[in-house]
């Protein structure tokens, strides 16, 4: 079977100068590509080999999908080669718990430069916790000034966490959870014990959470090389794994190669965390429940997974919600108009790849509906926008375009 991710040759001079096309025929022209891009969007069945090999060593290939991406596919078409069969589902804002198995068998020992919270009390800055499980489930805490200095307070307590000042996603690093001598956490920090075994665990958001994993799974330099895309896909796939898992009783997943590799904060790159916002909530599903979906660093491009050999994981309505985000606002009398117009999903993504001076140019046009009803696109010089509710906005250039048009109609 030929494999289709392989490289091809680079784009050249088929990309039309729009001046030479009458706008009717080139709306036309676009509207009927469309049709057949969203159709493609849908995922139908694709032929696939049964790969072999255990954990990661299936799924989607990084390297594959890497030279993908520098080919013009964007991150459905690459998880749609991937995961024939699977669907594209959305999940709400949720926690995922992380074993750190890098602290197994010791002690919990953190801080944070804008202060924590353990036991009820707050810490002040510089002042360090200490905390060991103990076997009702609870912790015995030590607070010391500085990692190895002073005893200020000490004690026990219910609740084997140290929280940050503010539990929301996306907080600054002064906020951050530090280990005394290692790496930074977004989320609280907690210990527990299995078998008797110290454990740490890192409660976050699993968009935060991300922050860490894509960078260190996949290099975020890629994005510089033509290939953000791979890292889009990359962003989904671990999502979709991570959120599968249930390993223990007390974490769903671990920090290691034995899950996805998880530094904390000290892999994070700007690169990868547009990867991963760009991707929010973006999981992949099979029956409706979310995918374990494996990768691997396949250097000849792996193949198509059969997805139904792959372990799956709860509903996304079963994950628990992150309780720590602001509540949803008080609903408006329906009376009162008080919507306030913003930019459009098309607006956002144009402005993220650079307006005029992107790759897509200026625009043609205006915003129209899909054909189907499936969502909004634009005309830009030298490709087209389109957003649907499921895909978030993509860019689609002249070349993927008119290759959906029938020569022959």
């Amino acid at each position: 079977m030929q494999r289709i991710h392989r490289r091809r040759g680079r784009r050249g001079s088929r990309n039309p100068d729009p001046a030479l096309f009458p706008r009717r025929l080139l709306i036309a022209c676009g509207a009927l590509a469309l049709a057949a891009l969203v159709a493609t969007l849908a995922w139908p069945g694709a032929p696939y080999r049964v790969t072999t090999g255990d954990g990661h060593g299936r799924g989607l290939s990084q390297h594959g999908a890497f030279e993908s991406a520098q080919d013009g596919w964007n991150a459905e078409r690459i998880l749609a080669h991937y995961y024939p069969g699977a669907e594209l589902g959305r999940i709400a804002p949720t926690l995922l718990r992380v074993r750190l198995q890098t602290q197994d068998d010791s002690s919990l020992d953190t801080y944070a430069d804008a202060g924590a919270i353990v036991a009820g009390r707050a810490l002040e800055p510089g002042q360090v916790a200490h905390l060991t499980a103990l076997p009702d489930g609870g912790a015995n805490v030590l607070v010391t000034l500085g990692c190895d200095g002073e005893v200020v307070w000490q004690g026990a307590t219910d609740d084997p966490w140290v929280y940050p000042i503010d539990l929301g996603p996306n907080r600054p690093p002064a906020e951050h959870l530090r280990l005394c001598g290692g790496t930074g956490y977004r989320g609280a920090l907690g210990v527990a014990l299995e078998d008797g075994a110290a454990r740490t665990v890192n409660e976050v958001d699993v968009e935060d959470y991300l922050l860490g994993v894509v960078p260190t799974e996949m290099q975020a330099n890629w994005a510089d090389k033509g290939a953000g895309e791979a890292l889009r896909a990359q962003a989904v796939a671990a999502r979709s794994y991570a959120l599968a898992e249930q390993r223990y009783d007390y974490a769903q997943t671990c920090d290691s190669t034995d899950c996805q590799m998880y530094p904390g904060t000290e892999r994070e790159d700007p690169r990868a965390a547009v990867a991963v916002a760009s991707t929010a909530g973006t999981v992949l599903l099979r029956d409706g429940h979310l995918l374990r979906s494996e990768y691997s660093a396949a250097p000849d491009g792996g193949e198509p997974a059969d997805i139904d050999t792959f372990e799956i994981g709860p509903l996304p309505a079963d994950l628990p919600p992150n309780p720590y985000l602001r509540p949803d606002p008080v609903p408006q009398d329906p009376r009162v108009d008080t919507a306030i117009d913003g930019p459009t999903a098309i607006q956002v993504e144009y402005q993220r790849i650079g307006g005029e001076q992107s790759a897509v140019g200026a625009p043609v046009g205006p915003e129209l509906d899909l054909p189907l009803g499936a969502g909004t696109y634009q005309l830009f010089a030298n490709g087209v926008i389109i957003a649907t509710e499921t895909l978030g906005a993509q860019v689609v250039d002249f070349d993927t375009l008119l290759s959906m048009i029938p020569e022959n109609p």
